[in-house]
């Protein structure tokens, strides 16, 4: 029997057109997580409430993801995109007055905003991509789109790295590697401040251009319906009420959405805090952002690997396989003071790769087809994981030394947890596998 192709032909714009979503929102994401550094310092916050940054920008997910659903329940994919598109770009225009007021709680309420149209692009882009050619390469199919995902990140930590962190005039330090900021006068910090808080703003507001341009691609282009839609055009759909029971009586469904919130926060955890775990080493934001784009190089490099392993080994063996790996190089951050802990933390991305996309395609894989946007919304939801464990973490720094150790170091047991988890998941999901067939 001739194995299922990956995209079909009659797909393929379409597939190209969607994935690009993907970048838009890395890009966002991976901007995003070296501000809560930026500031902590600027703003003269603690960590905790620093991280308060991804308390909104994850939070707006989980407020989003099911509403988001339901919209694309009653129109379709494609408005379902626009939408978030015009919501993205509302949101990232909000910066212009947020940097005017000063006002951290406006940056906090902007990225709220936006992230509502995240919520959307991710609950449609993931199981439009499922639904965009056979059952049997879903899983690899979105693989191969979410690997375009850590391109818009390393676009989004590039401009971090090289255009807003090495300009931010509150990071300067002096020779022993302490920054300056705090011992400013009153005046001189909030000239400051103006500075600074515009060259934050200056990236959101171009990448809300580019957003506003991709609406209108999309306004223009035409969308191949996909299995749910073609049943819901014949009357052949679920309840709401039918769906939500047939996703709780899905254990591996129910079970992968506890998997995914862990794993995003483990992501998050990881790659927010790199930036504190470097500065333990007296460097400075601006080299330690580099650290985060290497971790980012080898997330991508290792989904295509991910990717290409996944024709010849089960994808929830491999999806624990990934999780020891990241569960080991936790414990070098935590135990590890020094150089060689900073290269355990940044190798986490290496085996982070394949978890999202593949504990999404394993929850999705045996759930039908009318209840697949519904499904989508509480994987997407579950990013709120971002939302809630990074202050928890933010709290364990702020205690600076426990038992004789950096604190930050300290902090990594929380990723570390997280990845026991989902190696929990990939060995139940593999058992319940067996059970139903061996599917993979």
């Amino acid at each position: 029997m001739q194995k299922p192709k990956l995209i079909e032909k009659k797909y393929l714009f379409t597939f190209i057109l969607v994935t690009s979503l993907f970048a838009l929102w890395g890009f966002a994401n991976d901007i995003t997580n070296p501000m809560v550094a930026a500031f902590q310092t600027l703003m003269e916050l603690s960590a905790a409430k620093a991280s308060m940054v991804q308390f909104a920008f994850y939070g707006g997910y989980a407020t989003m993801a099911v509403p988001a659903a339901l919209f694309i329940r009653k129109y379709n994919y494609k408005k379902g995109v626009m939408l978030g598109l015009a919501l993205y770009a509302a949101g990232a225009f909000l910066f212009i007055p947020a940097a005017s007021m000063q006002s951290f709680a406006f940056f906090c309420i902007s990225l709220y905003i936006l992230t509502f149209g995240l919520a959307f692009l991710e609950t449609t882009a993931n199981p439009f991509i499922l639904s965009l050619g056979h059952k049997a390469t879903s899983t690899q199919r979105l693989n191969l789109a979410q690997a375009f995902n850590p391109m818009g990140s390393l676009c989004g930590m590039s401009v971090a790295s090289f255009i807003v962190l090495p300009q931010l005039i509150s990071d300067k330090r002096d020779a022993a590697g302490n920054i300056l900021f705090g011992a400013l006068s009153e005046v001189e910090k909030a000239d400051i401040r103006i500075h600074d808080l515009a060259v934050i703003r200056n990236p959101y507001v171009a990448i809300g251009a580019v957003v506003l341009l991709m609406f209108f691609v999309f306004a223009i282009s035409k969308m191949p319906k996909t299995e749910s839609e073609e049943k819901k055009a014949v009357g052949l759909t679920h309840t709401a009420k039918e769906t939500l029971s047939n996703l709780w009586h899905n254990t591996v469904y129910r079970e992968g959405v506890l998997a995914q919130m862990f794993y995003v926060a483990a992501q998050i955890m990881t790659w927010t805090f790199i930036i504190q775990y470097a500065d333990n080493l007296g460097i400075n934001k601006a080299t330690a952002q580099k650290y985060n784009i290497v971790a980012m190089v080898m997330f991508l490099c290792s989904r295509f690997i991910a990717t290409f392993l996944m024709r010849f080994v089960n994808t929830r063996l491999l999806l624990s396989y990934f999780g020891v790996g990241a569960a080991l190089c936790a414990v070098g951050a935590i135990t590890i003071v020094g150089m060689p802990g900073l290269y355990c933390l940044v190798g986490i991305s290496f085996f982070m790769s394949l978890m999202f996309p593949t504990i999404y395609g394993i929850a999705l894989e045996d759930v039908d087809s009318r209840d697949t946007s519904l499904g989508a919304a509480f994987l997407v939801m579950a990013i709120v994981g971002g939302a809630i464990m990074p202050p928890l973490q933010g709290l364990i720094i702020d205690q600076k030394v426990i038992f004789n150790h950096p604190a930050v170091n300290c902090s990594f047991i929380l990723p570390f947890l997280c990845f026991v988890i989902i190696i929990i998941y990939g060995l139940r999901s593999y058992r319940f596998g067996q059970v139903k067939g061996g599917s993979r």
